[in-house]
């Protein structure tokens, strides 16, 4: 799949590679050690922060990537600023660290003082550092101490953000909100959501609510998962 990707997996669309640039968000999925980290990809500016703000609320965290020689960019300030007041846990990942001009300390500092002058909690703030080169799929916790993968990015992931916590998981209990809308040339329209509560399964009856629109109850006729970088039909 990573092969058929090309250079920029994430960003598909014609637009947005012809720019370098992400406009609309995507997902992925991928199991490290039996845990599976759902991982999305969203728009770093301000003209897309509709797409920003749907998305954010199907997090448990972010990975703040900054670039190791310019620091955080000016429309790093208004998607850091939203999950903050969503009271995320901040993973930051310098990227490019392998740039004969990197900065490290400079972009850690330059990164702590805007999370202060956004207001973030204490325990936002002290957050987990995480250098990498995307480019050679290298990581590592100190810039002069790097491995020859992403594992310590992953494990950053797994060990600084929160798991879900789903209070109930009764299929009667079902509650989840759709943030985001697929489309599929057989099945049509297909809803991106996350289940908060309860289970599901294909062939369950469900009910779509709506602030200002009577409810509208139907089967779910269809079920898939992200897997990797596409998805798979599962049965519950």
């Amino acid at each position: 799949q990573a092969d058929e990707a090309g250079e920029r997996v994430m960003d598909s669309e014609d637009q947005e590679r012809e720019r370098g640039i992400t406009i609309l968000a995507k997902n992925l999925a991928v199991m490290r050690d039996g845990v599976k980290i759902n991982i999305m990809d969203t728009p770093g500016h301000a003209d897309f922060g509709g797409e920003v703000e749907r998305v954010l609320n199907m997090c448990d965290g972010v990975l703040l990537v900054v670039d190791s020689v310019e620091g955080p960019k000016p429309q790093t300030r208004f998607v850091l600023d939203k999950a903050l007041k969503q009271d995320m846990k901040v993973v930051v990942v310098v990227n490019k660290i392998d740039r004969p001009a990197a900065r490290p300390d400079y972009v850690v500092d330059k990164v702590f003082d805007l999370m202060m002058e956004l207001g973030a909690s204490d325990e936002q703030i002290d957050f987990t550092t995480v250098y990498a080169s995307g480019l050679n799929g290298i990581s590592g916790m100190e810039p002069d101490d790097m491995q020859e993968d992403m594992k310590p990015l992953f494990d950053a992931i797994r060990d600084c953000v929160d798991a879900p916590n789903v209070k109930s998981t009764e299929p009667e209990d079902l509650q989840c909100l759709i943030s985001n809308i697929d489309y599929d040339n057989f099945k049509g329209k297909m809803g991106i959501a996350r289940i908060t509560q309860g289970t599901i399964k294909a062939g369950q009856p469900v009910a779509l609510a709506r602030p200002d629109s009577p409810k509208k109850t139907g089967k779910l006729t269809s079920l898939f998962i992200f897997d990797n970088l596409g998805k798979k039909e599962v049965q519950a």
